[in-house]
């Protein structure tokens, strides 16, 4: 008799928790938990190894954490966001450089203009907020790369850009931005906000990712994470925000004389002569449009530099899913971990970059996540960034558009899948019943 109470005991309690929970795949009355993906631009997968984090530490026990992700192939700030935002590969989406650029017309737009100019986005790949406002959802962009444009006229809800100059380091001003957004989701009634932090990219280019002044950096992200969640339970959200932390890329260290022989293309081939347009002198990635009829002359000259790969488009590897994009140019070089691509002179003053090949760990980066619909204390394997996005419409429970990525890479992070909310349940009223 004394089994078949805790027999009953165990399915009614079991029956409650299913009760209770939220299946991510069936939305209830309420709709979906809100979500808050935030990111810090260059935050290296390993920056917080050397530091003193407690707070994301703490996530690691509350949360999810990826032992690392991959950026696409180009890691820099606007394709890789632009990756992320819509889970299409570069050669999908369109954002092929940080700069807005015309081979023809040899047109360059600083980056923060580029953030502003809808025709460089705009391309046919919906970001999540344009496909999440398709879905009744309110959303909205803090500094977000992306999103700040229009996508065939349509606009984010609410959308903040930075202006040139703006400081990014200010921590004051890290917790006004997060009061700001935890006022969106509780005061009105927000349902997707992105928010972007520009360190420790600039500290990493400034000073170089061993530089003590990065630890400083990591150390005030952490203070901000920890800000971050007493903000979360001081706007009563707990229970009702899932938030994800990640990046667009890493950190490494430029090398430099004299202790590396520096790279200068034009001592290879003259620029001038023999391409009609480049954009070089910018960390590890550069572009180039050969005159009519040299292409090969180009590419054989460039083959013979030391510290580079060079590629033509049209024989770029299939896995840097770069080759059907119409924007980039016949040439494209990727230069060896640490190597600047100067052009003619060597102007390069940054200490640190990115722009290398994604298979680089130096190039990798961070993943966190907690909140009502992730598992705790859970270390997921590495992934690729464009499985971020699929995943980010579970947890709003919205159709994705087209994409490249996959669910089942990232669904295992989820408590409410099913398979893995109901073990844990049964686990746990088995414990409940050995116990007694």
């Amino acid at each position: 008799m004394r089994l078949h109470g805790y027999l009953r005991v165990l399915t009614a309690v079991t029956a409650a928790l299913c009760a209770a929970a939220k299946p991510l795949d069936k939305a209830g009355t309420s709709g979906p938990n809100r979500l808050l993906l935030i990111s810090f631009d260059g935050f290296r997968w390993d920056y917080d190894q050397d530091v003193d984090t407690p707070n994301l530490d703490q996530l690691v026990r509350d949360g999810v954490k990826a032992r690392y992700i991959t950026p696409p192939a180009i890691t820099m700030t606007s394709p890789s966001h632009f990756t992320t935002i819509t889970g299409r590969w570069i050669e999908d989406h369109g954002v092929v450089h940080n700069l807005m650029f015309n081979q023809t017309t040899n047109l360059k737009v600083p980056i923060k203009k580029t953030m502003k100019t809808s025709e460089w986005w705009d391309n046919g790949a919906l970001p999540l907020w344009i496909t999440a406002q398709n879905q009744g959802l309110k959303t909205a962009s803090f500094f977000f790369p992306g999103g700040a444009v229009n996508y065939s006229g349509q606009a984010v809800n609410r959308a903040l850009v930075a202006e040139q100059g703006h400081p990014d380091d200010n921590e004051t001003e890290w917790r006004q931005n997060i009061d700001k957004v935890m006022s969106w989701f509780s005061e009105e009634d927000f349902h997707l906000v992105t928010l972007y932090y520009g360190e420790p990219d600039n500290v990493g280019h400034d000073k170089g990712p061993d530089h003590p002044k990065r630890k400083e950096i990591i150390a005030q992200i952490d203070r901000t994470i920890g800000y971050l969640r007493e903000a979360i339970d001081h706007h009563n959200l707990t229970d009702s925000l899932n938030v994800i932390i990640t990046s667009d890329h890493g950190m490494t260290t430029v090398k430099k004389r004299p202790l590396v022989e520096e790279i200068i293309l034009n001592k290879y081939l003259n620029l001038l002569k023999l391409t009609s347009f480049e954009i070089l002198d910018y960390g590890g990635f550069g572009i180039l449009t050969p005159r009519p009829g040299m292409e090969q002359e180009v590419f054989d000259a460039l083959s013979k530099a030391p510290n580079l790969t060079v590629y033509k488009k049209d024989e770029l590897p299939e896995s840097f899913h770069l080759a059907r994009s119409d924007r980039l140019t016949p040439i494209l070089i990727v230069a060896d971990l640490g190597f600047n691509l100067n052009s003619r002179f060597i102007v390069y003053v940054n200490k640190g970059d990115h722009g290398f090949s994604n298979t680089e760990m130096d190039m990798k980066m961070i993943f966190r996540a907690f909140g009502p619909d992730f598992r705790r204390n859970y270390v997921s394997e590495p992934f690729d960034s464009i499985h971020i996005y699929p995943l980010m419409c579970k947890l709003l429970q919205i159709q994705p558009a087209p994409h490249n990525g996959s669910l089942a890479v990232t669904e295992a992070m989820l408590l409410h899948d099913g398979k893995h909310f109901l073990s844990e349940t049964i686990s746990g009223c088995l414990l409940l019943f050995t116990a007694g």
